[in-house]
């Protein structure tokens, strides 16, 4: 019986992770407890009586003991008896005659050791043991949960998924509690029973007086983690994750960086036939990842921000750190994406705001600028024209024939040619320099391309 006893200790110790000497002590405690109910023990030391009686709290120091042997599981409670001359309490005192009958060296004051069988113990005896076990096994689980996952906050743990109800999702981890609330939760996600998956974990709580751990599938960093496993060069640093932006269950732009030039740190994420990558997705089940080259000027990581829409321009504010991108008409909807999902992922990977325009919203913008003031100045010409006019009318010394020459001047069509003239040639600047912009655009973004690949 005893050594099943053993056996028992060893079988809960791997069930919950508490040491079998844990376990041990904590019921040689509960042994002393349980004698203590069972015999009233009066203390005959009237000083550690009055201590006691000044500080109800104290505890009383009355020598019982319990020994468990490791290897055969005997258990055994020791409790020191006074010899005396007059029996007052028969569980902590022993008469003069009796102890002489032992020992004839024994006198009054002496004490011997009593052995006791817990076997005897009563019912009441039994249930305070229960209760002091329960209470150890708690704390001692609750410290060892505490010490192992409270230097693990903020990485990558392996769980089961144990239930699932409206509010959140239990999981097993490493023989702990762990809960999914819906806030980490992802849309993606089925959590069926027993189902292994990873998890990030944010904290360490108490519920109810007992630890808690609470875990995400959603944070930004679970992506991280899950990279840092299935790529060595993250995970040795070689490639490092500059930002993550992230909507759970959708989409998730990642941009890295390569601190050795002979290594691709697209290429590193994605994997040899995209591996690497796939098994993120797999994870995620099925989010799509967007992988960005990480670069110093900010307009062209930008430009990669807003992947797979091509950019034309990228306009800087750096005041309040605004930037204004203009995209070919035919990229504008791609640039932006659904629901305005991609360039609001951009903004939060790059931490600039971002206002995309296409080429012809942005000529329309221009023109809308600039016409009202073109306007202006052509009838403020007009007006100075009109004025020379009246100063050459009030000369004296002119003649019919220059008067004439003068109307016709005045009236005729060389006033109109001259104006569709200039019209034509403004035209034909803007368009020119319209074609050399997109030009020399299209020039640096297949420059770009090229230093990715």
């Amino acid at each position: 019986m005893n050594r099943e006893f053993i056996d028992a200790l060893k079988s809960l110790q791997k069930e919950r992770g508490i040491e079998t000497e844990t376990l041990l002590e904590a019921i040689e405690e509960a042994l002393v407890a349980a004698y203590r109910r069972e015999f009233v023990i009066r203390i005959k030391d009237k000083d550690r009586a009055e201590r006691a009686d000044d500080d109800g709290d104290e505890e009383r120091d009355d020598g019982i003991t319990a020994h468990i042997d490791r290897e055969t599981g005997e258990m055994r409670v020791y409790q020191p008896i006074t010899v005396v001359e007059k029996v007052e309490d028969p569980n902590s005192e022993i008469s003069l005659e009796e102890a002489l009958a032992l020992s004839d060296e024994l006198e009054p004051g002496d004490q011997l050791v009593k052995e006791v069988d817990p076997a005897d113990f009563g019912r009441l005896a039994a249930q305070t043991a229960k209760s002091v076990i329960n209470q150890r096994l708690s704390q001692a689980e609750k410290e060892r949960i505490h010490d192992e996952f409270s230097d693990r906050v903020g990485g990558l743990a392996t769980g089961v998924v144990q239930r699932k109800d409206r509010s959140e999702v239990t999981v097993d981890i490493d023989r702990a509690e762990a809960v999914l609330p819906y806030s980490q939760q992802s849309k993606l996600d089925n959590y069926r029973f027993n189902q292994r998956m990873r998890f990030y974990i944010l904290k360490v709580d108490e519920r109810r007086n007992r630890p808690i751990i609470i875990v995400s599938r959603s944070h930004p960093d679970l992506v991280r983690r899950i990279f840092e496993q299935e790529s060595p060069e993250i995970g040795t640093g070689v490639v490092e994750i500059i930002s993550i932006a992230r909507e759970a269950g959708s989409r998730t732009k990642m941009a890295v960086i390569s601190n050795d030039p002979n290594v691709d740190p697209v290429g590193a994420c994605v994997g040899q036939r995209g591996l690497r990558v796939q098994a993120v997705i797999d994870e995620l089940n099925g989010e799509k990842i967007d992988i960005i080259a990480w670069d110093p000027d900010v307009q062209v990581f930008i430009s990669n921000s807003l992947s797979p829409a091509k950019v034309v321009r990228v306009i800087l504010e750096e005041e309040d750190r605004s930037a204004r991108v203009i995209v070919a008409d035919h990229q504008l909807s791609l640039a932006i994406g659904k629901e305005g999902q991609n360039a609001r992922l951009a903004a939060k990977l790059t931490g600039w705001k971002i206002d995309i325009k296409s080429e012809s919203q942005y000529r329309e913008m221009i023109e809308a600028a600039w016409l009202p003031g073109f306007d202006e100045a052509v009838a403020a010409d007009e007006a100075e024209r009109f004025d020379s006019d009246d100063a050459v009318f009030n000369e004296e010394d002119y003649d019919e024939m220059d008067d004439e020459l003068l109307q016709v001047d005045a009236t005729g069509p060389a006033d109109e040619r001259e104006a569709i003239d200039f019209f034509d040639n403004l035209e034909q600047t803007i368009d020119v320099m319209s074609d050399d912009a997109a030009a020399f655009e299209s020039e640096e973004a297949e420059a770009t391309d090229e230093e990715e690949e």
